[in-house]
């Protein structure tokens, strides 16, 4: 039997890099996934056998009925992935009121919505695995140390960590799981937008702010996005049944320096 056989996941934000990719694994490893994004994920729910829901994760409505969808599809809830989040550069004295809540009513509002709503449906089914239902929130490396001209996404990823700890607690008695990956720099499209903009602000080349992200990881270069899935999935499965409230950090040694 796979490791995640006669389970179902929802993972947000998958229709492209770490969300696409986490889906990916789950569904490798047996899991029914129902994928949801505000962008169309239907071409990464076919290729696994899923499912797409279109999904505002800022929307408690829609949130209420993804995981009704997820019910309805494929008999519960047993994963959560919190994955959908948006991420940009900008010094804090242009950062705006406005573009800071924005993103915070994505990365720490959805969380909480996922959290609120997934969660007691996922307790429903939990006793029945081993390692009980779990819930895999993205957080960053940003969620634990400080970065100039991020003021934004410091704070919310900071919020991310700290919530999945409060979750964890609360629920650890029904038997649900909550832990945080916290990946470094990975190679996915959100990643080569941030290198957009690096350049048209400092006239650096392509490559050079490439290896400028490498060389920030002691293993000498920049992630993968199978390296944050392979971490999500692990967490997702009985192979971290004693695991609760925890901070997989998956940076290529980035925070031990």
């Amino acid at each position: 039997m796979s490791e995640l056989e006669g389970r179902v996941a929802l993972v947000t934000g998958g229709a492209r890099g770490l969300g696409a990719a986490a889906a990916k694994a789950l569904a490798a490893k047996g899991a029914k996934v129902v994928v949801t994004d505000v962008n169309d994920a239907s071409e990464t729910a076919a290729a696994i056998g899923g499912a797409y829901f279109k999904h505002d994760v800022t929307s408690e409505d829609e949130w209420i009925a993804a995981v009704a969808f997820a019910k309805q599809t494929f008999g519960g809830l047993d994963i959560l992935v919190n994955n959908a989040g948006v991420f940009w550069l900008k010094p804090l004295v242009m950062e705006t009121l406005e573009s800071f809540r924005k993103m915070q009513a994505i990365n720490v509002e959805g969380v909480f919505l996922g959290l609120k709503h997934a969660i007691p449906v996922i307790a429903e089914r939990a006793q029945q695995w081993d390692g009980g239902g779990a819930v895999v929130n993205l957080s960053s490396v940003a969620g634990i140390v400080g970065a100039p001209n991020l003021i934004a996404y410091n704070a919310s990823k900071g919020a991310v960590r700290l919530m999945t700890k409060s979750a964890a607690l609360e629920y650890a008695p029904m038997k649900v799981r909550v832990n945080s990956v916290h990946p470094g720099i990975i190679d996915t499209p959100m990643m080569a937008e941030a290198a957009k903009v690096i350049e048209a602000t400092t006239g650096q080349g392509a490559n050079a702010t490439r290896d400028n992200f490498a060389t920030r990881h002691p293993l000498g270069r920049m992630g993968r996005d199978i390296d944050i899935a392979n971490a999500v999935a692990f967490l997702a499965s009985d192979a971290a049944a004693f695991m609760t409230g925890s901070e997989l950090v998956v940076d290529g040694g980035m925070t031990a320096i």
